[in-house]
């Protein structure tokens, strides 16, 4: 039976990860920061799933939850994950995000080495890295150009996986672009924005958002998880853009849900909060995954429209007192083939 490990399970993508390959039959380890309650954070995982507490930051602890588990497959999807709480907290992001990565590769490589047979590693890079990017869209190729210690801390970690890859350590990445779902908490703006929409449509209300122009490639979580998948799986490690190639602007986002909330005088309840503007930002990301394309056979299969779609109509049914349905319910990827 393939073992997988993956830090950051409580997070979106972790939890839909975890789900999918409890799903697939691997025997999952799941590993959540010492500040996090299992009480809390274990009912929203699968039965199945063996739940570590470990810190990033600290190399011992994620080496000996590692050597624990000895798994087949490490998804790194753990840290600080918001770019704004990075510039409040630069330091311990680059600990947590940057060198926390680190800790990762280097007790994978150790657990290989005991056990004599290899562990591989998918790194969740960010298109973050790129920042105010020399062209657009960015591809694998692009020269990486942090403006937060968000983006730095993630382009740390990338430059490391090839590093680690040159010791013949099997570190792969996929450099996501913005990716949603109904998991989304209210501190990302999609989700700020469906929430609000739902809000609005059943109680009134208002809403403040930094920069609406600024535009970004948006796709659905499971399909982003699909790709760490094929590439931990895939027959070699390599770097790998995870993206749709189209972009939107926040306003078009906003638009798009209040549509579909039925809300149709929203533009005189929207404020600019310039406490919520950060003029480093880059004003467009785009990405270009051919590679992954051509190379692992991934592709997006849901679009923009329907990212909103589903998040708006999970909002309005908790509001509603609706029973919501599960991720699983609403799409599913193939399996790819386990190594």
């Amino acid at each position: 039976m393939t073992v997988a490990f993956v830090t950051g399970v409580a997070g979106q993508d972790g939890r839909i990860l975890a789900e999918r390959l409890v799903a697939e039959g691997v025997e999952v380890h799941g590993m959540v920061g010492p500040a996090d309650d299992p009480a809390i954070v274990g009912p929203l995982l699968p039965a199945d799933l063996v739940l570590h507490r470990a810190d990033l930051a600290d190399g011992r602890s994620v080496a000996s939850v590692l050597r624990e588990a000895a798994p087949d497959e490490v998804y790194n999807l753990g840290g600080i994950s918001s770019v704004a709480t990075s510039w409040d907290q630069p330091a311990l992001t680059g600990a947590v995000s940057g060198l926390g990565a680190v800790h990762v590769y280097a007790a994978a490589a150790a657990v290989g080495e005991a056990t004599g047979r290899p562990v591989r590693v998918v790194q969740a890079s960010s298109a973050e890295m790129f920042g105010r990017a020399e062209r657009s869209p960015q591809d694998e190729s692009t020269p990486l150009r942090p403006v937060s210690p968000y983006g730095a801390a993630k382009a740390y970690a990338h430059h490391m996986a090839a590093a680690f890859r040159h010791r013949g350590v099997f570190v792969a990445t996929c450099i996501l672009y913005n990716h949603e779902s109904t998991l989304r908490p209210e501190t990302f703006v999609s989700r700020k924005i469906t929430a609000a929409a739902a809000r609005m449509a059943r109680e009134g209300g208002t809403l403040s958002l930094g920069d609406v122009s600024m535009r970004r490639d948006w796709g659905w979580a499971p399909d982003y998880v699909d790709a760490l998948v094929r590439t931990v799986r895939h027959h070699e490690p390599d770097d790998f853009v995870i993206a749709t190639g189209t972009t939107h602007s926040v306003r078009e986002f906003l638009a798009a849900a209040m549509a579909r909330a039925g809300v149709v005088d929203w533009e005189s309840r929207v404020t600019t909060d310039q406490a919520l503007v950060r003029p480093a930002d880059a004003a467009e990301q785009a990405g270009d995954a051919s590679k992954a394309r051509r190379v692992l056979g991934w592709a997006p299969t849901i679009g923009f429209d329907e990212v909103v779609t589903r998040m708006v109509d999970h909002d309005l049914a908790l509001l509603a007192g609706c029973s919501v349905p599960g991720l699983r319910s609403q799409w599913w990827p193939a399996s790819p083939t386990s190594p």
